[in-house]
């Protein structure tokens, strides 16, 4: 029987010693397909073959993260491992008084205190966990508990900023111990904590990256792969690895690159469970199917997706329907767009001018940060702001605990766009009793052709289901 001996290489990978048909079998098992990989230009230019590789052949290394699922493949076809390093972990629970020498403004959580346990022990982990779970405590306990050369990275400079000022928030002593990187900004500092955007610093070489011992992917989805590695692989001498997460899109492959990154998934907690415990605001999901008229469905047949995109943004009746509904919803209302000048601006246009008693917001990717802060603050003393929004700014990382109502005004399929949006919504308030998210979708089909985006809608139902939030679907005849 052959041995397959396992070491760590450093904190990154580790190397396996087999024979050369074993090597080739683990890296089948830890080979997949990109997901969407057909419409990428290096597979259309037959340069790639779509497919990611987890285990190298040759150097015959693999992620760390994964070493799990590894043992797991090598012992269900019968195969002797050997360990050449030490993997094991010496389980660590942070006492009470620890906790009460950081003197928090707010108590924590249980949950979130096994998540830190967790994580301590492991050295190694993905924690999944919704939006407004507390994420940043967990990340603050653990640097402090750790007390190691840190670096966090977030996907924003918004997030930045937050992260920055939820220390503060916590007792930190933040301008002593936490230096923030993004655009223009020194990347090195002697301070023990730093907090940068990848994009920030993924360019750096391999010796900025090994003074870090503790290493945070905060939302760790929103992370280009291939930035993403290439700072992660750098990080050599970092032991601790934790990778933080809202949700996941569904598939393998975005689940095993990022536990290979950082380690195996642990689930903290649900959004379920958080509004069964009140830490949440009830939530409730109203899908508005919009059929469009027969004869529109009949000359668009054919199109093409972007087609029936172009189409859906200009939709005069689409817009004043989604205009309408806006202003009837007395109460602080966040509208998600796609598309920023067919739509997001046109929409903001239109409720601008008919809202003459509402403060009404206009947020996308130019609207600087600090703007974006100040917005946040404002609504969160209003109770009948309009925050007319693209899903790339307002989706992730914003905490506006006073908003009431989320519309989709977009279609979109992305499971993890989805699921960051309704965390907008779920912060509780005092001024909050339910928050409420219209979904709106479009029936373009055509006999037996179904549209594009119906399709899409379908999938999003599938999601709401999967999640157990509490549904209502209602339909609506548009005219021309």
């Amino acid at each position: 029987m052959e041995i397959i001996n396992i070491s760590k290489k450093n904190e990154v990978y580790i190397k396996i010693d087999s024979e050369a048909s074993t090597a080739q079998e683990i890296c089948d098992h830890f080979t997949f397909m990109v997901p969407g990989y057909t419409f990428m230009p290096a597979y259309r230019n037959r340069i790639w073959d779509g497919k990611i590789r987890l285990f190298n052949v040759h150097n015959r290394l693999l992620y760390g993260g994964l070493l799990e699922h590894l043992c797991k493949f090598l012992y269900t076809r019968d195969y002797k491992v050997k360990f050449d390093s030490d993997f094991n972990n010496k389980k660590i629970e942070i006492e009470d008084d620890f906790i009460y020498s950081l003197k928090l403004p707010v108590t924590p959580r249980d949950y979130q205190l096994v998540a830190v346990n967790h994580a301590l022990t492991h050295h190694k982990t993905l924690l999944l966990s919704p939006t407004a779970s507390g994420k940043s405590l967990i990340i603050y306990i653990l640097i402090r508990y750790l007390n190691l050369k840190t670096l966090i990275l977030v996907p924003t400079t918004s997030l930045v900023s937050q992260m920055y000022n939820d220390f503060r928030e916590y007792g930190f002593d933040v301008a002593n111990n936490c230096h923030t990187v993004f655009a223009g900004r020194d990347k090195g500092s002697e301070l023990p904590v730093i907090i940068s955007t990848w994009q920030s610093i993924y360019k750096m070489n391999q010796k900025y990256f090994e003074q870090y011992e503790l290493v945070i992917g905060d939302e760790a989805h929103g992370f280009k792969s291939k930035s993403l590695t290439s700072i992660m692989t750098k990080c050599i001498n970092a032991k601790y690895r934790i990778g933080t997460t809202g949700t996941l899109d569904g598939t393998l492959t975005h689940k095993l690159v990022l536990e290979g990154l950082f380690g195996k998934v642990y689930k903290v907690t649900s959004t379920k469970k958080l509004i069964e415990s009140k830490h949440l605001s009830p939530f409730t999901i109203k899908t508005i199917l919009l059929k469009h008229p027969d004869s529109i469905c009949h000359d668009l047949r054919n199109i093409s997706y972007q087609e029936e995109l172009d189409y859906l943004v200009n939709s005069e009746a689409r817009n004043n329907f989604i205009k309408n509904l806006v202003l009837d919803l007395k109460t602080n209302t966040l509208l998600l767009f796609r598309f920023v000048e067919k739509h997001g601006k046109l929409l903001y246009d239109a409720i601008k001018e008919e809202s003459t008693d509402r403060t009404v917001f206009f947020v996308y990717g130019g609207t600087d940060g600090d703007t974006r802060e100040q917005i946040r603050h404002i609504v969160e003393s209003e109770r009948n702001a309009i925050i007319v929004a693209s899903y790339g700014v307002f989706s992730v990382g914003v905490n506006i605990r006073n908003l009431h109502n989320i519309i989709f005004a977009s279609p979109s399929k992305s499971r993890i766009r989805n699921l960051q949006s309704i965390g907008r919504g779920l912060r509780k308030s005092e001024n909050k009793e339910i928050a409420t998210l219209y979904d709106i979708a479009d029936d373009l089909s055509y006999g037996s052709r179904f549209n594009y985006t119906l399709d899409h809608f379908e999938e999003r139902k599938k999601m709401y289901k999967e999640e157990n939030f509490e549904t209502a679907e209602y339909f609506v005849q548009l005219k021309t």
